[in-house]
């Protein structure tokens, strides 16, 4: 029986017969002993608990930008800012006419003549490569001026000849590593421009309000209260107020983290154009950065491991940053910690964050690693785990994020708008404001009570924020998704 795996099962939820989810105080949220069995003549009255039982713990999920990012404001509807491109000339072929020593693009190149290039067999031949002279970088017809390079081997005649099984289905890598020219050769025929990509992201207006109205104000109902707000000792209709405006400030985090833009003709046609949505974390890991689908917990500690060094295989080919920053739910939590767990220290894995004292950082569970030249600090974050947000996404899917990783420190990137480079966290929020105006996190109250701002008998607690996400350098940030499966 010790073999057995145990379930678990959800305890009954809490039935309060006069309970309601209303963020008003109404007169069906009382308990009335004057009538029915429960009433004041009865010998004894019941024990009334003063303080509010915290049944769900820390409920807020926000936290999680302020700790990797940093907020700026900004004055305009939107922020662009560019990125550079790679440094060097590389591309892979969709074709190739071998015994004419052509290479072939899908689209234009910036090989040029008398380069030398490494040209390698990515699929559909020997495991093999040349190296050769481009003769002619502007080859083939018109239609395809710039597509199609000419490379002759510097070993053979034709590519056929120095490539053993190569056909003309054969997709090539090709690189640059130099150049040749003869005595006498003139310049070079054209320049190579520096690459760099604009990119850009729009604010959102995020809004919320809490009401009660002028007499249910008026009508006391002590409690104490510890509110995720910093809300302690007696309130009344206030503690509500301070649940509304705890779960705004989750909502202003969850809206940068799930954001999407917005490319549907419908929503436009039901409410009209406006709604263009923003670029959440989520949204730009997956069309900038990548995705991965290991880490499960049902693999052994080797296909752990495997999966993990695939990882440190492509942050190598993008921008190598060394330090990491892992927020993951319980799953992969776990998955690392036995993953390092079932290692001997002699399989390259270091304590380094720890003065590499495996003692120091073993304790149930891991904090920070040193796998090959990175440094990974893990952390569980509240919002993958949360019965009501992610945690409740089933663990197959693969738009379920289990965890994302993102690299510590800054970036330098030109700001289009300031017209300069600027160092900046590779996550940061921009928020609108100006001197007139800091939409950063707003709010006011009016109606009748205490602002006397309108003839409503109530009070009405408006909340509203205008900010975006700036996502920079995503191709060195991974999301974790569904499980192996």
């Amino acid at each position: 029986m010790g073999n057995a795996v145990g379930t678990i099962t959800d305890g009954a939820s809490l039935a309060l017969s006069n309970a309601t989810p209303s963020l008003q105080t109404l007169s069906t949220n009382y308990l009335d002993f004057a009538a029915g069995t429960d009433d004041w003549a009865k010998q004894y009255l019941p024990e009334v608990y003063e303080a509010e039982v915290e049944r769900y713990g820390k409920r807020t999920v926000s936290g999680f930008l302020a700790q990797v990012g940093a907020e700026e404001p900004m004055a305009s509807d939107q922020v662009i800012w560019s990125e550079q491109g790679r440094l060097h000339v590389s591309k892979t072929s969709v074709a190739s006419d071998v015994s004419a020593n052509t290479i072939k693009f899908a689209t234009k190149h910036s090989f040029r003549k008398y380069d030398t290039v490494v040209c390698s067999v990515a699929s559909g031949g020997g495991a093999t490569s040349f190296k050769g002279l481009v003769t002619n970088a502007d080859a083939d017809s018109t239609n395809n001026a710039g597509k199609h390079i000419v490379v002759v081997p510097y070993n053979a005649d034709t590519i056929e000849n120095a490539v053993a099984s190569c056909a003309d289905a054969t997709t090539w890598h090709v690189f640059c590593y130099g150049s040749e020219f003869k005595k006498g050769d003139g310049k070079r025929d054209k320049v190579i421009a520096p690459e760099h990509k604009t990119l850009s992201n729009k604010p959102i207006i995020i809004r919320d309000q809490y009401e009660i109205s002028g007499s249910d104000a008026a009508q006391i109902g002590w409690v104490e209260v510890t509110g995720e707000s910093g809300q302690t000792g007696y309130l009344w209709y206030l503690k509500a107020e301070g649940d509304v405006r705890s779960r705004f400030s989750d909502y202003i985090e969850m809206a940068l983290v799930e954001g999407e833009t917005n490319s549907s003709t419908q929503l436009d046609a039901a409410l009209g154009t406006g709604n263009h949505g923003t670029e959440g974390l989520f949204s730009a890991i997956k069309t900038r950065g990548h995705i991965t689908t290991g880490l499960d917990t049902d693999d052994s500690a080797a296909n752990k491991l495997t999966s993990f060094d695939n990882i440190l295989k492509k942050f190598d080919a993008q921008g190598a940053i060394e330090e990491n920053m892992m927020y993951v739910n319980r799953d992969v939590s776990l998955a690392v910690d036995d993953m390092l767990a079932g290692l001997a220290p002699q399989v390259g894995v270091g304590y380094g964050v720890f003065n590499n004292s495996e003692d120091m950082a073993l304790n149930l569970g891991f904090s920070g690693f040193r796998r090959g030249s990175y440094d990974f600090y893990k952390s569980d974050w509240k919002y993958l785990n949360d019965a009501t947000l992610r945690g409740a996404m089933k663990a197959a899917n693969t738009d379920n994020i289990r965890g994302t990783i993102i690299p510590a420190g800054t970036s330098s990137v030109y700001d289009e708008i300031l017209g300069k480079n600027m160092r900046r966290p590779f996550l940061h929020v921009r928020y609108r404001a100006s001197q007139a105006d800091n939409r950063k996190m707003k709010s006011w109250i009016t109606g009748s009570v205490g602002a006397t701002t309108s003839g409503d008998d109530k009070m009405e607690v408006h909340y509203l924020s205008e900010r975006c996400l700036v996502v920079q350098g995503a191709n060195n940030f991974m999301n974790i998704v569904g499980a192996n499966v």
